[in-house]
């Protein structure tokens, strides 16, 4: 609690100060403005900042309807991203009057005015090219909240696998991830994705983490709906880092974060999901067989690697092909390629291609490619090879740009691409 108390207190006075800044720059070229109506741009600037911080806090710190509270930090997170965009321009203009004020002093040939004063008029342009520029991101992000928050789409892949065993060749995979059920407020727009799914009838289905942001009962509203996802070979699933409670409860354990993650586990069981942890088990059709393994999170960095792969692979040196769940796209380069050869294709999610990029069919690109090497689509090195999901849910902004919510089906097919 007291780091969420922080990061809120750090961000609310960054904002402040991105505000004063801000505001100090238009007033400087609105000297056109008299009297009362000066007044009243202070009142409605400051009145709309001191709102909306004090809007946050309550909807992070008391219990309020999910609605409301999703409103108010999609319009705090809009006005951030807004402003932020407009502060290069406004720098580009004090650095423009630093430079004349430099020349001037260094020719010492001002004006008797410019003695008198010594100030350099702000550019009236650069303001308003800024205002223009923060336009933009705050009309497609609000775009990507009413449009394609849940705007699902079915991608198909044909995945081949040099070992497949014949009885496999041609059965369909299903992939969903990171439902970050805490983040839904369209009941009615989650069901028709599941609806996509089932109508796919994929004799198989893998979902590769994040089934809450935080806490098991931001899923209880939800459950009903994903109990639905079920498939002849069965459902398999793994935890995301986001279903360990470490963002609520912190790192430390404590009886109540404990029961959180057993309640998470249960989750999985009520919707007949075989939650795989540091696991696996093996399908069979006529005779033939693959194993399916699943992993607890395992990331770089700051993520927490619960995850262990030798306990996974136990007992499967005769499976021909080994088919990983594992949440977090790093494991396979910092892990996976390098000490475990024998896994033919592992399955992940976690970036969301960071909800926001450009797509096409040739092309693609997101800021989360800057974090991540691998973090959307399919991946190959050598026989082994990586598909990242980019999401069925979201997180923080609640919509998506470019990078729109996903469900995978795959078809496997015995032999090299």
């Amino acid at each position: 609690m007291a780091n969420r108390i922080l990061g809120l207190i750090i961000i609310s006075i960054l904002l402040i100060l991105i505000d004063i800044y801000i505001y100090r720059a238009i007033r400087s070229v609105s000297w056109k403005w008299k009297g009362q109506k000066h007044l009243s741009f202070t009142y409605i600037w400051w009145g709309y900042t001191f709102l909306l911080i004090t809007g946050v806090f309550i909807s992070i710190f008391f219990n309020i309807k999910f609605l409301l509270r999703s409103v108010i930090l999609v319009i705090f997170f809009l006005t951030f991203v807004s402003k932020i965009f407009i502060l290069p321009f406004l720098v580009a203009d004090d650095l423009r009057r630093a430079m004349i004020w430099i020349s001037r002093k260094l020719k010492r040939k001002e004006s008797t005015e410019q003695n008198k004063t010594g100030v350099i008029p702000r550019s009236e342009f650069l303001i308003k090219a800024g205002t223009l520029v923060a336009a933009i991101p705050l009309a497609s992000l609000t775009y990507g909240v009413v449009s394609s928050a849940y705007d699902y789409r079915v991608k198909r892949k044909t995945l081949y696998l040099q070992n497949l065993p014949k009885a496999f060749d041609g059965i369909k995979l299903g992939q969903l991830s990171d439902i970050h059920s805490g983040s839904f407020y369209d009941r009615k727009a989650v069901i028709g994705g599941v609806d996509m799914i089932l109508k796919e009838k994929p004799d198989l289905v893998f979902f590769t983490g994040d089934l809450v942001n935080n806490i098991a009962s931001e899923m209880y509203e939800y459950q009903d709906i994903f109990s639905k996802v079920k498939a002849p070979l069965g459902v398999f699933s793994v935890l995301g880092n986001h279903d360990y409670g470490d963002y609520h409860y912190g790192q430390g354990s404590s009886a109540a974060k404990v029961k959180n993650l057993a309640d998470i586990k249960q989750t999985h069981k009520n919707m007949g999901w075989n939650l795989l942890l540091n696991e696996n088990r093996k399908l069979k059709i006529d005779g033939d067989e693959i194993a399916i393994l699943g992993i607890e999170n395992w990331g770089v960095g700051r993520f927490a690697k619960y995850g262990r792969l030798d306990l996974a692979l136990k007992d499967t040196d005769d499976a021909p092909v080994k088919l990983l769940l594992s949440h977090d796209p790093s494991h396979w380069r910092a892990q996976v390629l390098p000490e475990y050869p024998q896994i033919d294709a592992m399955f992940s999610g976690h970036t969301h291609g960071m909800q926001f990029g450009l797509v096409t069919e040739k092309f693609q690109w997101s800021p989360s490619q800057y974090v991540y090497k691998e973090w959307a689509g399919l991946y190959k090195e050598g026989l082994q090879q990586l598909y990242v999901n980019v999401g069925y849910g979201f997180l923080g902004y609640p919509g998506r740009v470019g990078i729109l919510p996903e469900i995978t089906i795959f078809e496997l097919r015995r032999g090299d691409s």
